[in-house]
């Protein structure tokens, strides 16, 4: 595809400088990140929060870039201007590097489906991926966690990554033979179009509480974000599940009918499609009665939790869009693994006991999490947690207070304490404690926890999940919750890992 073609296809106008020399030439990829910059490459200098990237438009065009696309706005560095210098600018840089990827690495898939949603998003695309793969499908999920596939899973960073990575992702699972992919859609990656290079054939909305207001400002920029799934993602013609438990749900509801997509519901109302009538403690599982849009029938759901159960059937409908039968799908979910991280069984310290790790980092998700574990326990209630630094610092005192209110004792610690003093951070959180203490280090906080466990007690390590550092300053320190517990039940002589 020459230069002429890939303007064309652009779908938004543009103001072009300097490119008549190089109209033919034939484009080969694209990046944003000018270090990555090979001959025939275009290169999108994509505004930031703190940086342009039209400043590194020289180091590109001396990397071999046949042309830049920046921002109208954007102001060239001292030594190019627009007449000369081969420039594109552009209304939406983000949504002409989505296009630019599918363009340029054009890619077949029979289903996709994204999440959005504070909550569960991560647990929802691995489940919808496990119905998918007990359907009979190739399927594949990318978040939060990395990538899971047909041969396995490989860890990323980003919950929604950039187009240019993301359909390189997809590249590489479609020659593995993936047909189905679910997809996590962060409100950052809504905003900022990185899904815009696939076509979404199906959106689901979990949960909305407070988080990323450090991005958004406020909540009301937040919703807003995550509503864009339903407004410009999913494509003509597509479905939209929604969470109606979750005080958000009608708000998304709404906006899914006014585009027409085919909408599925799920909850405890009546009002749902699918609808929750009763949950019942099976063990450490659950079984789940349901009616309405499957028939009156009985789900097992091998996890903890009532917001699994939630996750579990908001996968479900996602998959019966996609014409998956509901048998088939109840069949899965009885035999769904929970997500790396998410509420994960990671051990034992004794009789009628479990510790679990969760991904747990705002008030909400907390107290859910605390919540979703209180059925299950026979004595105590421990909790191990703590808040980010350089991050929204209105929570801190909610997450304690979190805890206060649903475990039974909490210890702060630190959790990626970043530029800030953590025991600064420690103290905002223990403002609202009174059922605790502060233990600075986190491998000394978890093994108190587990140390500290008697007969019928659950640990609950809130906050990395998945996550395997601990940010302190600009260095990332080795650190993984998974392996801390392992070393306190080692340290403690107590218990046998998962």
């Amino acid at each position: 595809m020459n230069v002429a073609e890939l303007l064309g296809a652009l779908e938004q106008p543009t103001e072009q400088g300097g490119l008549a020399a190089v109209s033919g030439q034939t484009i080969v990829g694209v990046t944003a990140d000018s270090r990555a910059v090979k001959p025939g490459f275009v290169f999108v200098g994509v505004p930031g929060s703190t940086v342009d990237g039209a400043q590194f438009v020289p180091q590109a065009l001396a990397q071999g870039a046949v042309f830049a696309l920046i921002a109208q706005s954007s102001e060239l560095p001292a030594e190019l201007d627009d007449a000369t210098a081969p420039i594109v600018r552009v209304s939406d840089p983000h949504l002409a590097l989505a296009r630019l990827a599918a363009l340029l690495h054009p890619v077949s898939l029979q289903h996709v489906g994204a999440v959005t949603g504070t909550n569960g998003k991560t647990s929802i695309a691995s489940f919808l991926r496990q119905i998918w793969a007990h359907a009979g499908a190739v399927a594949a999920n990318i978040g939060t966690i990395g990538i899971e596939g047909p041969k396995g899973t490989s860890y990323g960073g980003l919950t929604t990554p950039d187009p240019v990575g993301l359909i390189s992702s997809v590249e590489g699972l479609v020659a593995e033979g993936v047909t189905h992919l679910a997809l996590e859609a962060s409100s950052h990656g809504l905003e900022q179009k990185r899904l815009d290079c696939l076509s979404v054939d199906v959106g689901a909305f979990t949960n909305l509480t407070r988080d990323h207001l450090d991005y958004h400002g406020t909540l009301e920029a937040y919703r807003d974000a995550k509503a864009l799934l339903f407004k410009r993602l999913v494509r003509e013609g597509g479905a939209a599940v929604i969470n109606l438990d979750d005080p958000y749900g009608a708000f998304y509801l709404d906006i899914a009918k006014k585009r027409g997509l085919t909408c599925y519901t799920v909850g405890q109302t009546q009002e749902a499609d699918l609808v929750i009538e009763a949950i019942e403690i099976d063990g450490f599982d659950q079984s789940v009665t349901l009616s309405g849009l499957w028939g009156d029938v009985t789900c097992h759901v091998p996890l903890v939790g009532s917001f699994q159960v939630s996750n579990a059937l908001v996968a479900g409908l996602m998959a019966y869009s996609g014409r998956v039968e509901p048998s088939v799908i109840l069949e899965a979910i009885a035999k769904l693994k929970g997500a790396c991280g998410r509420m994960e069984l990671v051990g034992h310290a004794g009789p009628e006991t479990a510790i679990y790790v969760d991904y747990s980092h705002t008030p909400d998700s907390l107290a859910v999490a605390l919540q979703a574990l209180r059925p299950f326990v026979k004595n105590r209630l421990i909790s191990v947690f703590g808040a980010g630094g350089d991050r929204d610092p209105g929570k801190r005192p909610m997450m304690g207070q979190a805890s206060n209110d649903f475990a039974d004792y909490s210890i702060v610690t630190d959790d990626n304490p970043r530029s800030e003093d953590p025991a600064l951070i420690r103290a905002a959180v223990m403002a609202a404690v009174t059922n605790g203490v502060d233990v600075g280090g986190r491998q000394d906080a978890i093994t108190l926890g587990v140390r500290m466990m008697e007969p019928g007690d659950i640990l609950l390590v809130a906050g990395k999940g998945h996550e395997t550092g601990q940010t302190i300053g600009k260095e990332v320190l080795p650190f993984s919750d998974h392996d801390a517990v392992a070393r306190a039940m080692a340290e403690t002589g107590k218990g046998t890992a998962q």
